[in-house]
C-alpha cells in the first residue's frame, strides 16, 4: 500500500506528534488539580444530564453558579467519555481529563502547523511554528489542569486557520465552515467574539472595496451566511441559552464583563491590585513580557515591523485580501482585545491565563517575523542564521521547562529579575493554582509510608489525584475531629513552614498555608515540659503560656469536650509597618485594626500528651507591643442551635437554614451529623437594599460574598448536631442567596427576599 503522498511530504508532522503525545502521556501524573476544575467538571455534567434528558433536576443545577456559561464544547465530551469509560475513581476521573484536554491542545498545534504552512510555503516554518506553540512554558502546564484557558487557545489556532481559509477560497462553503467554526470557540469563552467581529470587519472592508455589485452581493451573502452559522452554532451547543436565548445571551454578557464574584487580590510589579478595579494598561503586556519565551518575543516584534513597513509601502495590500491583511489582522489582535479589556474594566486575575488564546497570534506574528529574516537576503547562510536563532529559542525554552518540571506554570523568563526567589515572590504571584502541593503531598506520604497524616488548610483536589491508598491516610482538618484523636493517635502533625513549598522553583504558594511534618512527641510533648516550668499567663480552663516564639495552652486532665476546644489569637505588632503585606497593603481588611489574627480548633494546633491536651499558635516574627487570646465558649453551637428550634427554616435542605431572631445571623442546622458533614461548604451571598452600603471591594458585582466551611463556622453539639453560624451585615439587605457545595458542585441553594429590608 503506498503512502498518501500529503503524508510523505509533511512525515515530520505526525513524527513530532507522536513525541509530544509521549511526552504528554509519561508527564500528565505530575500535575495536580486547579482549584475550580471540580466547579467545570460539574458544569460538564449539568449539561450532558441536561442533554440527555434529566428533566428539572438538571435544569436548575445548569443554571447554578458563575461557572454557567463556560465552555459546553470542552466539559461535556469529558464528562461523557468519563460516563462511556465508568471512571469512578477520582484519580482514574482527573487523569483522563487531563490527558485529553492535553490532546485538544496538540490539536491547536497541528492547526498551527497547517496554517503556517498555507501562509509561507514552507515545511520547516510550519514545524518551527507548531514547536513554539507547543513549548511555552506556562501554557504547556496549563494544558493539562487548566480546561477553560487551554482549550480556548487552542480553538482560537483551529478558528484562525479556518478564517484564512475562507478568505483564501472566498466561497460560501468556506464562510460556513469558518462560521460554525466561530460559534465552536464563542462556546468556549466569549472572549471569541473577538475573532467574530474581526472576520465581520474584514468582509466590511470587502464590500466597500467591491467594483461590481456582483461581487457585493457575493460578500454580503458570505459575510450574512458566516454569522448566521456562528450564531446558530453557538445556541445549539450551549444549553444554558435554549429557555430564553435573548436573556441569557446578555446574561452572559454582564457575567463576563462585569467584576468576578469572589475578587482577590493580585500581586503585579510588587504593589497589589483589588481584581475587581480593572486591570490597568501594562498588566497584560507586562505579564506576557515576561512569561513568554525570549525568541518568540523578539521574533514577534520583528513581524510587527516587517508587516507595518510593508503596509506602509504598499498601502493597497491592506485592503486585498492576501497574506499582509492577514498579518496586520494577528497584530490587531491582541492590541483591540487588551484595549477592551482595560476599557471595560474586566477584572484582574492571577497573570494573563484569560488571554492566552492571544498567544495564537503572538506567535503567528514570530513565523513572520522568521519569514521576513530568513528571505531578506539570498544564499544559505541568512536562512540558517534564522533557523538557528529559532532552534536556539526552542532549546532554551525547552531546558527551562526540563529544569522547573512540573512547575511550568510558574515559569519567568530571563527578563525578569529572578535575583533571589524571595525578590521574585515579592513582585509577582508565582503558584497562584497551588500546584506544588500535588508533589509536596506526595514526597510527604513517601517520607512516612504508614499512617494517618493530619493536614492543614489542604487545597481542594490535592488528595483526588493521590492513589486510593493515600488518598485513605490523608485527613484533612475539616473532616478531622479533635475527639477522634485516639483513632487517628497524630502519628504525625503538620505545622505551618515559613517559606513556600521545598522542592519547588521559586514557588509562592498562594491562597493557602505548606505543611511540613514534625514529630508530636518531640514537638507538643517539649513545649509542654517548657510551659509547665514556668508560670502560665493567664489560669483558665486552659492555662496559657508563652515560651519564646508561641503561645501554649495546656489543660491538665484532658477531657473530650477539651478536645473541641477553640482559640483566637492577636498579635499587636510594634510597628504597625511590621505587619504582612497580605494584611497591611489590603485595603478593607483585618489590618486596619491593627493587629494579625488567628482562629484555631484544638484539632488544628493541638495533640494529647500524656493525658493533657496541649495546643501551640505560633507567633509572628516581627517585634510584638501585645497579645490578645483566649478560648471561645463551649455552647456557643448549641446556643445558636437553640435560638433557633422553634423557628421555621428558610430553606429546608442536607443543612436547613435559619434567620436568628435577632436578625443578624444566619443558622445552619443539621441533625445526625455524620462524618460526610464534616466537608460541608456553604456560600452567602448578601444583596443590599442600597448598593452603597456595599464596602468598596464589593460594589462592582453587586453583593457581599462569603463562602465557609462547618470547621471555619460551625460546631458538633453534644447530642450530635451540626450547626454552623454565618454573621449577616449591619445594612438594610434586600435579597440573600445561600446553600451548600461540595467538591462536585452546588448541594442545594436557596434565594428569598430579606424581609421589610431588614
Amino acid at each position: 500500500m503506498s503512502i498518501p503522498r500529503g503524508l510523505r511530504r509533511h512525515w515530520a508532522l505526525p513524527a513530532i506528534c507522536a513525541l509530544f503525545l509521549l511526552a504528554g502521556a509519561l508527564a500528565v501524573d505530575d500535575y495536580g488539580i486547579a482549584p475550580d476544575e471540580a466547579n467545570q467538571r460539574a458544569t460538564g455534567h449539568a449539561n450532558l444530564d441536561y442533554l440527555l434528558g434529566d428533566g428539572e433536576r438538571a435544569f436548575e443545577r445548569l443554571f447554578q453558579g458563575h461557572d454557567r456559561y463556560y465552555g459546553t464544547v470542552a466539559e461535556a465530551p469529558l464528562a461523557l467519555v468519563e460516563r462511556l469509560l465508568d471512571l469512578n475513581d477520582s484519580r482514574s476521573i482527573y487523569l483522563g481529563r487531563h490527558l485529553l484536554t492535553h490532546l485538544f491542545f496538540l490539536l491547536g498545534g497541528v492547526f498551527c502547523y497547517l496554517l503556517a504552512y498555507r501562509l509561507f510555503g514552507s515545511r520547516p516554518l510550519a514545524l518551527i511554528a507548531m514547536v513554539l506553540f507547543l513549548l511555552h512554558p506556562r501554557i504547556y502546564a496549563h494544558s493539562f489542569f487548566n480546561s477553560k484557558d487551554a482549550p480556548f487557545l487552542a480553538m482560537f489556532m483551529v478558528a484562525l486557520y479556518f478564517t484564512h481559509r475562507a478568505f483564501r477560497r472566498d466561497t460560501l462553503a468556506a464562510f460556513l465552515l469558518c462560521g460554525a467554526v466561530a460559534g465552536l470557540l464563542i462556546n468556549l469563552r466569549i472572549m471569541g467574539l473577538v475573532l467574530f467581529a474581526a472576520v465581520l470587519a474584514l468582509r466590511a472592508l470587502d464590500l466597500a472595496c467591491a467594483s461590481s455589485r456582483g461581487e457585493r452581493k457575493r460578500v454580503l451573502l458570505s459575510g450574512g451566511a458566516f454569522a448566521l452559522a456562528a450564531v446558530l452554532t453557538f445556541h445549539a451547543t450551549l444549553p444554558g441559552l435554549w429557555t430564553n436565548p435573548v436573556g441569557q445571551f446578555a446574561e452572559m454578557l454582564r457575567l463576563f464583563s462585569s467584576a468576578h464574584p469572589n475578587p482577590g487580590y493580585v500581586l503585579f510589579r510588587g504593589g497589589w491590585l483589588w481584581g475587581s478595579d480593572g486591570i490597568p494598561l501594562p498588566y497584560v503586556p507586562v505579564w506576557a513580557g515576561i512569561t513568554t519565551p525570549p525568541a518568540t518575543l523578539l521574533l514577534a516584534a520583528l513581524g510587527v515591523v516587517a508587516l507595518a513597513w510593508r503596509g506602509l509601502r504598499r498601502p493597497r495590500d491592506v485592503l486585498r485580501n492576501g497574506p499582509t491583511r492577514f498579518g496586520l489582522l494577528l497584530a490587531a489582535l491582541p492590541v483591540a482585545t487588551v484595549a477592551a479589556a482595560v476599557l471595560l474594566e474586566n477584572p484582574a486575575q492571577q497573570g494573563w491565563r484569560y488571554l492566552y488564546f492571544l498567544y495564537a497570534p503572538m506567535l503567528l506574528l514570530a513565523i513572520f517575523g522568521l519569514h521576513r529574516l530568513a528571505s531578506s537576503s539570498g544564499g544559505r547562510w541568512p536562512r540558517g542564521g534564522a533557523y538557528a536563532l529559532a532552534g536556539a529559542g526552542v532549546a532554551v525554552a525547552l531546558v527551562s521547562m526540563v529544569r522547573i518540571h512540573p512547575y511550568e506554570d510558574s515559569y519567568f523568563n530571563a527578563l525578569t529579575d529572578r535575583t533571589t526567589p524571595e525578590r521574585l515572590a515579592s513582585r509577582y504571584d508565582l503558584d497562584y493554582w497551588v500546584q506544588s502541593y500535588r508533589n509536596l503531598v506526595g514526597t510527604m506520604l513517601d517520607d512516612h509510608p504508614s499512617g494517618t497524616l493530619v493536614l492543614r488548610g489542604l487545597p481542594r483536589g490535592v488528595r483526588e489525584m493521590l492513589p486510593a491508598d493515600d488518598r485513605e491516610r490523608i485527613v484533612s482538618t475539616a473532616e478531622f475531629r479533635s475527639g477522634d484523636a485516639n483513632r487517628y493517635r497524630l502519628p504525625r502533625f503538620f505545622h505551618a513552614c515559613p517559606h513556600g513549598a521545598p522542592g519547588t522553583h521559586a514557588v509562592r504558594v498562594y491562597g493557602a498555608t505548606v505543611e511540613c511534618v514534625v514529630d508530636p512527641v518531640a514537638y507538643f510533648g517539649g513545649l509542654r515540659r517548657a510551659a509547665l516550668a514556668m508560670e502560665p499567663l493567664v489560669r483558665s480552663r486552659f492555662d496559657i503560656h508563652r515560651t519564646g516564639e508561641f503561645m501554649v495552652y495546656l489543660r491538665d486532665g484532658c477531657s473530650r469536650e477539651d478536645m473541641d476546644a477553640r482559640f483566637f489569637l492577636r498579635a499587636y505588632p510594634a510597628d504597625a509597618a511590621d505587619l504582612p503585606d497580605r494584611l497591611r497593603q489590603f485595603p478593607d481588611h483585618r489590618a486596619s485594626y491593627g493587629f494579625e489574627k488567628r482562629d484555631f480548633a484544638f484539632g488544628e494546633y493541638g495533640a494529647r500528651i500524656d493525658g493533657d491536651c496541649v495546643a501551640v499558635a505560633p507567633l509572628p516574627a516581627y517585634p510584638i507591643a501585645r497579645i490578645e487570646t483566649g478560648q471561645y465558649t463551649a455552647d456557643w453551637a448549641g446556643a445558636a442551635r437553640r435560638a433557633v428550634a422553634e423557628a421555621e427554616p428558610l430553606a429546608r435542605a442536607r443543612f436547613d437554614a435559619y434567620h436568628d431572631p435577632d436578625g443578624r445571623t444566619l443558622t445552619y442546622v443539621r441533625e445526625g451529623c455524620s462524618a460526610d458533614d464534616a466537608d460541608t461548604r456553604f456560600f452567602l451571598h448578601v444583596h443590599p437594599a442600597d448598593e452603597g452600603s456595599l464596602p468598596n471591594h464589593r460594589r462592582a458585582h453587586g453583593f457581599d460574598n462569603l463562602n465557609f466551611s462547618l470547621r471555619e463556622r460551625g460546631a458538633r453539639t453534644d447530642d450530635g448536631a451540626c450547626v454552623a453560624v454565618a454573621p449577616l451585615p449591619v445594612w438594610p439587605i434586600a435579597m440573600i442567596r445561600t446553600g451548600q457545595f461540595d467538591e462536585t458542585g452546588r448541594l442545594w441553594e436557596a434565594e428569598f427576599a430579606w424581609p421589610d429590608g431588614r
